[in-house]
């Protein structure tokens, strides 16, 4: 499998939140992630698909994985259900303790900075796109 041909998949920003949520997917630990919708309104991208492979970048920017997507949906922010929480690998226990970390991230100065607006903030109607994935293939042969 050709990494390079592949759309990237960037889990959080480079540097060590990344590099967990990397070496989650690489065990198979993390099987869902959450997105802003509006990061891909933003990017005028469209949503991804079920069935569509995504190569996984690490902090390094080298393609250490490829993902299949098995799940896609958008859900308000306040429906994120706690199955996708578990799922994230993040070691979340419940949707609340998920969500506050999530929105210390999505409030951050690297967030804001990427969708152009100083002082967003997310609310229950909060379009979040829930992905659901499976490994498969790593460069590591994991």
């Amino acid at each position: 499998m050709d990494l390079d041909d592949l759309p990237r998949m960037e889990f959080a920003f480079p540097g060590p939140l990344r590099d967990q949520l990397v070496a989650a997917v690489l065990s198979g630990a993390k099987t869902s992630t959450s997105a802003l919708v509006l990061g891909y309104e933003r990017e005028n991208e469209p949503l991804p698909k079920i069935g569509q492979l995504l190569a996984v970048v690490d902090s390094g920017e080298r393609r250490v994985a490829a993902i299949e997507l098995t799940e896609v949906r958008v859900v308000r922010l306040a429906d994120v259900d706690l199955q996708h929480v578990l799922d994230e690998g993040e070691g979340h226990e419940s949707s609340a303790q998920w969500r506050a970390e999530h929105e210390r991230f999505w409030h951050s100065a690297e967030v804001r900075a990427e969708l152009g607006d100083p002082g967003f903030t997310v609310n229950d109607d909060t379009l979040v796109l829930a992905q659901r994935f499976r490994l498969v293939h790593s460069v590591d042969g994991e």
